[in-house]
């Protein structure tokens, strides 16, 4: 019986010091049900980063449920534009054979969250780097093995900026 009392004491404690589970924070006011996200400004040369990070991004509020996506601009509460800035890819580890096998990928994107009914901005980051390294095994194309990189860079990115939004990280 101690043992359940003290149980339920620690639990009493633990809400009542602030401890929050990760995804579960909110930065963002109360009034915003309604998001629009237009598709990324894709200031590089690289093919489709744009869609891939635009259609990342939207998964992601999507999956924490907080959010509802609208296509049209006049029912959303906020909008969140992107434009992407750089895109680098460079070798960092070399094979025996002098070739690369590890790459590192950087985006630099400049982020805006405004607030459609207050008229102000909630979020703007206009340097928001985010880099991943990833591998090329040998006998593969580094082609296919790059655009498989960017998918997961893609979701990586959705995934930190979305919970420095949402959560004010």
């Amino acid at each position: 019986m101690k043992k359940v009392i003290s149980l339920i004491f620690v639990c009493l404690l633990f809400l009542q010091c602030g401890y929050q589970l990760r995804g579960t924070g909110a930065f963002l006011p109360p009034h915003i049900k309604k998001m629009n996200i237009p598709v990324f400004k894709n200031n590089t040369r690289r093919f489709e980063l744009d869609v891939k990070l635009t259609q990342a991004v939207i998964d992601e509020i999507v999956a924490r449920g907080k959010l509802e996506i609208t296509g049209n601009m006049e029912s959303a509460d906020a909008v969140l534009t992107g434009e992407i800035v750089n895109f680098r890819v460079h070798p960092i580890a070399f094979s025996g054979e002098a070739t690369a096998d590890r790459y590192n990928i950087v985006i630099v994107a400049k982020i805006i969250l405004r607030d459609l009914v207050n008229q102000n901005v909630i979020f703007s980051n206009t340097n928001y780097v985010f880099q991943q390294e990833y591998e090329v095994p040998q006998g593969t194309d580094f082609q296919t093995v790059e655009s498989e990189a960017i998918d997961k860079v893609a979701e990586r990115f959705a995934r930190n900026l979305v919970v420095t939004i949402l959560e004010g990280f």
